[in-house]
């Protein structure tokens, strides 16, 4: 049997798509199986996959969109291995990935899951020291040692320092708790995290920077994605932490996400639920000048709404993420 399955999402992204899959052939520990899971891509991803000429590699093609939840479930359903790893179209695998991480699942029964850190990349392949360094320091992957997660449930939830395409798992842990659910979608690997945490499972970090994480002008933002904000409050209205401390954080977190989503709702047109939300969210987060002036601008016609939403966006600076984007080719 393959020792490990290594599961690449994909649409319509063939021209980062040749990088990803080339950093897993690539790899020193060569028991795989790389699954390509396409999500009805209308691009030239099919002809990109055929080129390679390796039996290792099943290429999963699906007809019609099923959604990134859906096509990440359809690729994990189909895996062999005993270990899984699941990463994004436009990220990579250094060289040593599998043979570092397998190396600790083999030598610790009791861990099932290793996590590393990450490089930050351009478009063009580089990697950017600075962005990393920030990115490293932004999430406190700093902060954590090499070896056990003692505290998983505030890694996963609160301080989100763990990252889903930079770990290996055993793939019965990841059966256990049904992988991807199809409500987080857009935020299903947070929500991975956090159920794995809940679950009791353990993990183990890696300090070492195992993976290329990708930053490009073709993504969306996340933050601004209506999608992603509703599939955020669904994920952390479902948790319960018996950790009071953690518990009330959870509470806080949930009314910034309704926050967010609520001004996102009124930015789009949708004045009632937008504002439900946003009372909800003053509730917990108490009379906030970013709830209130979101109410007030509900009240403005639909298209003063829109501008004054991008001109807060333009007055924000850039961060490390948004300067790594804005490179060109």
């Amino acid at each position: 049997m393959t020792k490990v399955s290594v599961c690449i999402p994909t649409y319509n992204r063939a021209n980062f798509l040749i990088y990803s899959v080339q950093s897993v052939l690539n790899q020193t520990y060569q028991d795989f199986e790389l699954i390509i899971c396409d999500d009805g891509s209308s691009d030239n991803t099919s002809e990109i996959i055929a080129k390679f000429q390796d039996s290792r590699i099943r290429y999963i093609k699906h007809h019609q969109n099923l959604g990134r939840s859906r096509n990440m479930r359809s690729g994990f359903d189909a895996s062999e291995g005993n270990y899984f790893i699941k990463f994004d179209d436009d990220d990579a695998l250094t060289p040593e990935f599998l043979a570092k991480t397998v190396s600790i699942l083999d030598n610790n029964k009791t861990v099932d899951f290793v996590c590393t850190n990450h490089w930050i990349i351009n478009q063009n392949h580089d990697k950017i020291e600075s962005a990393t360094q920030e990115n490293t320091t932004k999430w406190g992957k700093d902060k954590i040692g090499i070896g056990i997660i003692n505290d998983l449930e505030w890694q996963t939830f609160y301080h989100q320092s763990l990252q889903v395409g930079s770990t290996l798992f055993r793939r019965s842990c990841l059966a256990e708790v049904d992988y991807m659910r199809p409500e987080a979608d857009g935020c299903e690997d947070f929500d991975l995290l956090v159920r794995l945490a809940l679950a009791g499972k353990q993990g183990y970090f890696l300090p070492e920077f195992l993976m290329e994480y990708r930053f490009h002008g073709g993504q969306t933002s996340l933050k601004q994605n209506l999608h992603f904000l509703k599939a955020k409050v669904f994920c952390i209205n479902s948790y319960q932490f018996k950790d009071s401390q953690l518990e009330a954080k959870r509470i806080i977190k949930l009314a910034q996400a309704q926050q967010d989503l609520g001004l996102r709702l009124i930015e789009q047109g949708n004045t009632k639920e937008g504002r439900t939300l946003l009372q909800q969210s003053n509730q917990i987060l108490g009379s906030s000048k970013r709830g209130n002036l979101g109410i007030i601008i509900s009240y403005l016609p639909q298209n003063l709404r829109e501008i004054m939403f991008q001109s807060f966006r333009k007055m924000r600076p850039k961060d490390y993420t948004e300067q790594v984007r804005s490179q060109t080719l």
